[in-house]
C-alpha cells in the first residue's frame, strides 16, 4: 500500500482484517506517521518508510494508492509494468458493497462536498420512513470501506468522489453524477483533456441501465453525455430541463416522465451565492435518479447552513464579516466565492499553486476587491499576475505566511467590510491540507 493518509489508515484495516498480507510504504519517516502508526499498532503491518523500494513490489499481488499518491510515482510505473494491479479504497469498497445497497457517486471540479452533503442530509430525511441509514464519505469524513460491515440492503451510500481517485477506477455507482469540469489539478494531470479524462471514468465505468446526472449549465459536464450508458438527468438554474432539476422563478423544481414537482424555494436555500443554488440544484437531481421523495429533498435544504471551511463566517471583528472559504482551491473558486458577496471585500490569497490561469481572477480582482493580501509559496506568482492586471502595489501587500495575512487584513478592514480567505491554491506549502488551514484560520481570526 502506498501512502498511509486517512484513507490509507482505513483501508490498511480493512485488509489486514479481510486476510491481506500489508506492507505499507510512505515517503515521510515514522516521527510525521505517528498518529497513523498509534491507529494500526495492533495490527500485523509491516512498515516501509522515508521512500518506495521497488523491492516492494516483489511476491505482490495488487498496489493500492491513497488519493495523494500520483500514477507517475515511479513504484505505481513499475507495478503496471510488472502487470501488478492498482486499486485504492473507493474501488474495493465498490467491489465489496453488499448487495442492494444504493450507491451514489458525486464528483466536480467545484461544489461536490456541499453536493455531497446535500444529498445525504436528503437522504437521512427519508430513512425516517424507509426505515434505512444513509452513509456520507468517500473523498470527504469517513473512509467509506471503514463503513463495510455495517451496511444492509436498503442502506443508501453518497461517496463524493476526486479525479485522484477516479483515475485508476473500473467500477462506478449506479447513479453518478457530474458537476461542472472547470480546469483544476493539472499539476498532477497536466492537461485539461486528462484530467477531464479521470472525470469521465465515473460515467465510463458504469454498468448499463446506471443514471447519470449532469450539470447542465456547464459546457465540461454537459459535454459528458455521450459517455453515459443509461438515462441522462441534467440539473440547471438558466432554463427547464425535461429529466432532472431546475429553476422557476423562486421554485426549485424536479421533473421526471413528464411530471413536475416542487422540490424546495429559494428561502430554503440559507447558502450564499449561484453556485450554492447550483449545488442545490444538483442535490435534488441526484435525490431525484436515487428514488428520495421531494419533501425529504426540501428537508435536506432546510436549515443548512454549509460544510466546513466553505464559505463559513468565523465572527464580526473590527465592523466586518470574517469568512473561511479555505476549500478554495482554484480561481475558479474564489470568482465564485466573489460573487456570494456585495461588501467591499479583503480577500486572502496563497498556498501552493497548482498550475491554474490566474488571469480572469487577476482582473476581477482589480474591479471588485478592495485589497487582496497575498501569502506563502504562491505569492510572487500571484502578485506578478495582480500587476500585469494594473491592480495598483498597494491594494495587492504580500507575507510570507497566512498568519502574518491575517493581522495584515486586520489592519486594513472598517466597518462594512467582508475579510474572505478563499485562496485559490492548496495549502500543501505551509499545512497538512484546506481543513488543518481553515482551522488555523479560524484560530488566528478568533484571537484578534
Amino acid at each position: 500500500m502506498l501512502g498511509l493518509a486517512r484513507q490509507g489508515v482505513a483501508l490498511a484495516r480493512y485488509l489486514v482484517e479481510a486476510g491481506a498480507r500489508v506492507t505499507v510504504t510512505d515517503k515521510q519517516p515514522a516521527e510525521k506517521l505517528e498518529p497513523a502508526l498509534a491507529a494500526l499498532s495492533d495490527l500485523p503491518i509491516e512498515y516501509v518508510l522515508g521512500g518506495h523500494p521497488e523491492t516492494l513490489l516483489d511476491g505482490a499481488d495488487l498496489l493500492c494508492l491513497t488519493g495523494g499518491a500520483p500514477l507517475s510515482l515511479p513504484l505505481a510505473r513499475a507495478a503496471q509494468a510488472r502487470g501488478i494491479p492498482l486499486s485504492n479504497d473507493s474501488q474495493i469498497f465498490l467491489e465489496n458493497v453488499p448487495a442492494g445497497v444504493a450507491v451514489i457517486g458525486i464528483t466536480g471540479s467545484s461544489g461536490k462536498t456541499t453536493t455531497t452533503t446535500l444529498v445525504g442530509r436528503m437522504s437521512a430525511a427519508a430513512d425516517a420512513e424507509r426505515g434505512t441509514r444513509t452513509f456520507v464519505g468517500g473523498n470527504i469524513g469517513r473512509p467509506l470501506i471503514a463503513d463495510l460491515a455495517w451496511l444492509h440492503s436498503g442502506d443508501t451510500v453518497v461517496m463524493e468522489l476526486s479525479s485522484f481517485q477516479l483515475e485508476i477506477m473500473t467500477l462506478s455507482p449506479r447513479v453518478a453524477a457530474v458537476l461542472n469540469i472547470t480546469p483544476n489539478h493539472l499539476d498532477r494531470h497536466g492537461t485539461l483533456e486528462d484530467y477531464t479524462a479521470a472525470k469521465s471514468r465515473i460515467l465510463t465505468n458504469q454498468a448499463p441501465g446506471g443514471q447519470a446526472v449532469l450539470g447542465r449549465d456547464d459546457t465540461g459536464a454537459r459535454a459528458l453525455a455521450p459517455l453515459a450508458k443509461g438515462q441522462v438527468s441534467y440539473f440547471s438554474a438558466d432554463e427547464p430541463v425535461e429529466q432532472g432539476a431546475f429553476l422557476d422563478g423562486d421554485q426549485l423544481l424536479v421533473r421526471a416522465n413528464g411530471q413536475t414537482e416542487t422540490a424546495a424555494s429559494l428561502s430554503d436555500i440559507a447558502l450564499r451565492g449561484r453556485h450554492n443554488l447550483l449545488n442545490a440544484l444538483a442535490a435534488c437531481a441526484i435525490g431525484l435518479a436515487a428514488d428520495i421523495p421531494a419533501g425529504a429533498m426540501r428537508k435536506g435544504l432546510a436549515g443548512f447552513a454549509g460544510v466546513e471551511h466553505r464559505l463559513e463566517l468565523v465572527r464580526e471583528w473590527g465592523g466586518a464579516r470574517w469568512y473561511n472559504d479555505s476549500i478554495a482551491t482554484a480561481p475558479e473558486r474564489v470568482l465564485a466565492a466573489l460573487r456570494s458577496f456585495d461588501e467591499p471585500i479583503v480577500l486572502l490569497l496563497g498556498g501552493r499553486d497548482k498550475h491554474l490561469p490566474w488571469d480572469e481572477l487577476a482582473a476581477v480582482v482589480r474591479e471588485r476587491v478592495k485589497a487582496a493580501v497575498l501569502f506563502g509559496e504562491a505569492g510572487p506568482l500571484i502578485e506578478a499576475a495582480l500587476a500585469a492586471a494594473d491592480v495598483p502595489a498597494e491594494r495587492r501587500p504580500r507575507f510570507p505566511g497566512l498568519a502574518e495575512a491575517v493581522a495584515a487584513a486586520a489592519e486594513r478592514v472598517q466597518p462594512g467590510d467582508v475579510v474572505l480567505l478563499s485562496p485559490g491554491c492548496t495549502g500543501y506549502d505551509e499545512f497538512h491540507d484546506f481543513a488543518e488551514r481553515g482551522e488555523r484560520f479560524r484560530e488566528w481570526v478568533q484571537q484578534l
